[in-house]
């Protein structure tokens, strides 16, 4: 009940690795071709046993099959798989104090990172007559996922094998995923959300992962085709509305979206030009999956199952389920009912307070981005700035053919005069993640480089 915390459940002792009952079984979509149960763990215990004698690695691989074998591989050899939303020189060097026993193993011969490197096991072994899925203790843990950056610094959360698989059934029952289901994605394995959606979620109900992800529209519709039904893609509202306005869209079964709120317009378009059913995740790093919605129904959130929500002064918190421990909710949200149903009103951190006035961010971004003809768009607040100084909010545009002046008024129809952004700086791209996130630190950079020109 709302005020206090929910007992968490306790996951079994051991878990198999995946859940594909017979070897013949297709786990894995590549390149067009099927990999079958039999194949893959192949390829996990022929990685495995490549692996150096080290706890932590850094899995860089692109292609999500080879991102699959390499997580199953270091599981199977009790290792800790790191998985950073970037490998730039000062998250290499912060993940340091806590793994510097760390290597990295990717699947881009170019791709340099200050860690010493094992290079990727190649061939295709035989397979072996006998099946046998390896068991993984639940308390094992097995990745170090860090938070995006948006809001800071990235910071690393640890996830056990057992928390994991329970938050994946819940995902597996909610969208009725299961065996011969295809699982395709945008987003990339290292991410929080592709990393359960994408890779987990296929490996924990059975059913088929998918190596390829696509990022231009004619690639997403080429891989629905090449794909059986039923399909299920996870997808950002970032790449769902460059996908969607590219012209016509593959028809597809279901369709989810997460990482940054969609708008229900989108949704709607989404539902109309594919066929499918769209839903939302709400999550974040820390808590993993905590609920989702029918955005074209309802407003309203629906926790998994096991799951509470309850608030504790200005912060909602969740537990029970895969949430071992009372977690803190970077959201203002409002508890309904019996802790298992809530709104969602905008994040914390996106609060602006000016001149006794309030918004937020997200809603200030969503008004620039509706603007006919600006392509993306964001505000940005300076670290050092004062809630009042309403001279130190910007923003940035992608609007080709508009001016900065043009851009302006017509935003100065759809938002309060307080919070106009000084200035509004165009520009030609945003510096924005796979996953469609921009971090605070690129905003930062935009905005430095701003005030220098």
């Amino acid at each position: 009940m709302p005020g206090s915390a929910p007992r968490s459940a306790r996951h079994a002792q051991r878990l198999p690795l995946v859940a594909h009952a017979h070897p013949d079984a297709i786990a894995a979509y590549r390149g067009g071709r099927p990999v079958t149960a039999a194949q893959l763990l192949a390829d996990v215990h022929r990685t495995a046993a490549s692996l150096p004698d080290r706890r932590h690695l850094l899995n860089a691989c692109a292609d999500r099959y080879n991102f699959a074998v390499l997580l199953c591989a270091a599981i199977v050899r009790g290792q800790v798989s790191l998985l950073p939303p970037t490998t730039t020189p000062n998250v290499i060097e912060s993940m340091r104090g806590f793994a510097p026993d760390a290597y990295f193993v990717s699947d881009d011969p170019a791709l340099q990172v200050d860690l010493p490197r094992c290079e990727l096991a190649t061939g295709e072994d035989a397979q072996t007559k006998e099946f046998h899925v390896p068991q993984i203790d639940g308390d094992q843990v097995v990745a170090c996922v860090f938070t995006s950056g948006s809001t800071g610094d990235p910071q690393p959360n640890f996830k056990t094998w057992g928390r994991l698989a329970i938050g994946m059934r819940g995902e597996s029952a909610r969208f009725g995923v299961g065996p011969g289901h295809a699982i395709l994605g945008t987003v990339p394995p290292q991410h929080m959300y592709g990393f359960e959606s994408t890779v987990l979620l296929p490996l924990a109900s059975g059913a088929i992962l998918t190596a390829e992800r696509p990022y231009y529209p004619a690639d997403i519709d080429s891989l629905i085709r090449c794909l059986p039904s039923p399909r299920t893609m996870f997808i950002t509202p970032f790449h769902l509305r460059v996908w969607l306005e590219s012209g016509e869209s593959e028809r597809i079964e279901t369709l989810v979206s997460a990482t940054a709120p969609l708008p229900v317009s989108l949704a709607q378009m989404a539902e109309q030009r594919t066929g499918a059913k769209l839903y939302e995740i709400y999550g974040c790093t820390e808590a993993g999956q905590v609920a989702t919605r029918r955005t074209t129904l309802s407003p309203e959130w629906q926790a998994y199952d096991g799951l509470r929500l309850w608030t504790e002064g200005e912060y909602a918190l969740v537990s029970g389920g895969h949430v071992e421990q009372p977690t803190k909710l970077m959201d203002i949200i409002e508890v309904l009912g019996d802790g298992t149903r809530f709104l969602l009103h905008g994040r914390t951190a996106d609060l602006v307070n000016i001149a006794g006035k309030r918004n937020s961010i997200g809603y200030l971004n969503h008004q620039l981005c509706a603007i006919p003809g600006v392509l993306d768009g964001a505000f940005y607040l300076p670290d050092d700035a004062t809630r009042s100084e309403v001279e130190r909010l910007m923003a940035f545009a992608v609007a080709p053919g508009l001016t900065a002046a043009q851009v302006s008024t017509m935003l100065r129809g759809r938002i309060d005069a307080v919070f106009m952004p000084r200035p509004l700086v165009l520009v030609e791209r945003l510096p924005r993640q796979s996953t469609g996130k921009l971090p605070h630190e690129a905003l930062r950079a935009l905005a430095e480089e701003a005030r220098k020109r």
